[in-house]
Parts: structure tokens; sequence; C-alpha cells
């Protein structure tokens, strides 16, 4: 092999190899919490009639991916609205802010600075 066969990829693609088995993951709640080195995102289902949100799957990563997620998740909803139309969100306190809203913004809502 070269060198330059051995040099890790800087941009373009990175290939993933997804698994024959890899069972999804539906989630319809999301509590994100942070640290200063990590950001955790707790993916959840919300059931009816289940009073308890049940979480699924956690994901941590660093700030700086987390920044970099957020980024492909924007393009991929323009991409997707494009497409398909623009999403409406409700306006006010919804189900929706419910399920995806981090703690710290109940913090701000309730009028306090969020520190303990």
């Amino acid at each position: 092999m070269t060198k330059k066969s051995q040099k890790p990829r800087v941009g373009g693609r990175m290939p993933v190899h997804l698994p024959a088995d890899l069972n999804p993951t539906y989630a319809n709640f999301a509590l994100i919490t942070n640290s200063r080195s990590e950001i955790v995102i707790d993916l959840a289902q919300v059931m009816p009639q289940i009073p308890q949100a049940r979480v699924q799957t956690r994901v941590v990563m660093t700030a700086f991916n987390a920044k970099l997620l957020l980024r492909a998740l924007s393009d991929h909803m323009a991409r997707f609205e494009s497409q398909y139309g623009e999403i409406e969100l409700p306006k006010g306190n919804t189900l929706a802010d419910q399920l995806f809203k981090s703690p710290t913004d109940e913090d701000e809502d309730e009028g306090t600075d969020g520190k303990s």
C-alpha cells in the first residue's frame, strides 16, 4: 500500500457499513442536555395512555459534532421541504414544544436563569 492510500479521508463521503440485522429505533420525544464537553441526546417513545416516556437510545457527542449534526439536519430539512412542502410547526406551548425542549429551555420559560 502507498502512503497516500493510508491517509484519512478529508472531505467527501465516508464509507459506512449498515449491518443487515440493524434494528431502527422510533423516537417521538427527545431530551437534550449538555456538559461543558458533550451534548447528550436521549431519544424516547411516548405512547398513548402510558404516563412515562421510555428512553430507547442515548447519543453522546462532542459539541463540535453536535453542531455538524445540526448543520446536516438543517440541510436535509431544507431539501425535504423543497421536495414535499414546508412543514408548519404549531405556535405556542404545544406537544412539540414539550417533546423537544431541553430542561434549560423549561427553566428559562419559567423565568429562572437555569442555574442551581
